[in-house]
């Protein structure tokens, strides 16, 4: 779905965004333009960011303890 009109970005392209390396909303606005016309996407910007980036704390949490396999 489109977050931005002004500038045309998606929810998907602010996910590949922070998948790509973007840590924060501040690097998402830098690096795609959002809320840099009217600022009317800003709000639902964050919570696309914020949501990602839970989703990516959550998976590498999840990855940081691999599960141990015993010989039977």
């Amino acid at each position: 779905m489109y977050v931005c009109l002004c500038e045309g970005v998606t929810d998907g392209q602010i996910r590949e965004a922070i998948y790509e390396g973007c840590c924060s909303y501040r690097d998402v606005r830098n690096t795609l333009g959002v809320a840099s016309q009217c600022g009317k996407c800003a709000c639902l910007a964050k919570q696309v960011v914020r949501e990602t980036l839970n989703n990516v704390q959550i998976s590498q949490a999840a990855t940081a303890y691999p599960a141990s396999f015993t010989a039977a």
